[in-house]
């Protein structure tokens, strides 16, 4: 699941993906009707691949929760976000039984959900990890970790770069 370029935005309802930058700010689609708008640097603006959500341990990626609600309804959509707070409360402990009840409240559980529906209802979710990207930081501490081929014979070794010849005095005319 990648929630790299879909985006919350704070007054507008929905889920947006990121469709490209502008100078004055960003325009982005709509997942629920399509329709294009334009955001201004000043607005609030979430990436839901930034979100997390409160745990007694640690803090869980959003993206991994809702792995968890997609491996709970098999990739099917989730409970409404309508429902009575105590029976979403219920649902969200079965899928993250560690999630910190004092921080995380259900108004959180109601949003957490309806983005999942959101998702699902475009094929955006699924149960299956993403494949691990390789950082170009991770690309180069491959190449420094892998050994340096030796030069097999004197015409293989680099050769040193050739000397420019030094200019030529100038004779002054007497």
């Amino acid at each position: 699941m990648n929630l790299e370029k879909v985006l919350a935005i704070s007054g507008q309802p929905g889920l947006y993906a990121l469709k490209l930058q502008t100078r004055t700010g960003f325009v982005a689609e709509s997942l629920i009707d399509g329709k294009k708008i334009t955001v201004g640097l000043r607005s609030n603006v979430s990436l839901l691949s930034e979100i997390s959500i409160y745990t007694h341990s640690a803090e869980k990626p959003l993206a991994e929760v809702m792995r968890a609600i997609a491996e709970k309804e098999n990739n099917g959509p989730a409970i409404s976000h309508k429902e009575d707070p105590a029976k979403l409360i219920a649902y969200f402990e079965e899928v993250l039984p560690d999630y910190d009840e004092d921080r995380v409240y259900a108004s959180d559980i109601k949003k957490v959900l309806n983005w999942y529906n959101m998702l699902q209802a475009k094929g955006l979710v699924s149960k299956e990890a993403p494949a691990e990207k390789k950082t170009a930081a991770q690309e180069s501490e491959a190449d420094d970790a892998a050994p340096a081929k030796a030069p097999k014979t004197a015409d293989d070794a680099p050769k040193a770069p050739a000397k420019k010849a030094a200019p030529k005095a100038k004779k002054d005319k007497e």
